[in-house]
């Protein structure tokens, strides 16, 4: 699974990366971003391709409540194309989310060490996304989204069994394409990002709670 990551780059330095409108968004870096906070998500419409803040827990828009979104932080890359609180998504409501690390949690023995994961340059990169619009009876629409994941590749393997989609540069532009709607298409940008691209080392438990939100989470620990 992915329940946390960071996006510490600046606006004008990822507007440039991922070419999306951002005003009047304002961002400050976010070192342990969690479930539930609002995180940046790229989509494409009438409007062209456009950054914003949703809420990181897809909602179904037939929801009963919000609390759902709690359960759905992530959609398995399998099982996406089926599982109704996704697939209608998929089709029609994909996004970017973008982060520039994220972490896990490698289990030895009792004890669970904290792994970042990045990209060897620290760049900003995204993450395959899905988003939804949830309307409550009373109150304010709420825009939320999830992270897929699948299996992973060689250096996540020994950290967890699961992994987020990082889309490469040719496949963020597919992923984004509001002409694609079939699965067929779609599912293949869904698998591991190349391992040797990736880098990963252990930071201290300060990031075990979403309360610890500083440049500390990511320092380098033996």
């Amino acid at each position: 699974m992915c329940g946390r990551f960071t996006l510490t780059a600046d606006l004008e330095q990822l507007e440039e990366r991922f070419s999306f409108h951002a005003s009047p968004l304002s961002l400050t870096p976010r070192y342990n971003i969690a479930p539930s906070q609002a995180v940046l998500s790229i989509i494409r419409d009438e409007a062209g391709t456009r950054g914003g803040l949703l809420r990181w827990g897809l909602i179904p828009s037939w929801a009963k409540d919000a609390d759902i979104g709690n359960r759905m932080i992530n959609a398995r890359a399998e099982t996406v194309a089926e599982k109704p609180s996704f697939r209608r998504a998929l089709q029609k409501r994909r996004c970017l989310i973008v982060a520039d690390g994220f972490y896990e949690w490698r289990q030895e023995g009792k004890k669970k060490t904290p792994i970042f994961i990045t990209l060897p340059s620290q760049a900003p990169f995204a993450f395959a996304g899905l988003w939804e619009t949830w309307r409550p009876p009373d109150g304010e629409a709420i825009h939320s989204c999830t992270i897929i994941t699948t299996t992973p590749n060689s250096l996540m393997e020994s950290i967890h069994n699961r992994m987020p989609v990082i889309l490469t540069r040719g496949a963020e532009t597919v992923w984004l394409d509001r002409t694609i709607t079939e699965p067929e298409k779609l599912l293949p940008l869904l698998v591991p990002y190349p391992a040797t691209e990736m880098a990963a080392y252990a930071v201290a438990s300060l990031v075990n709670s979403p309360k610890n939100d500083s440049p500390a989470c990511i320092v380098p620990v033996q």
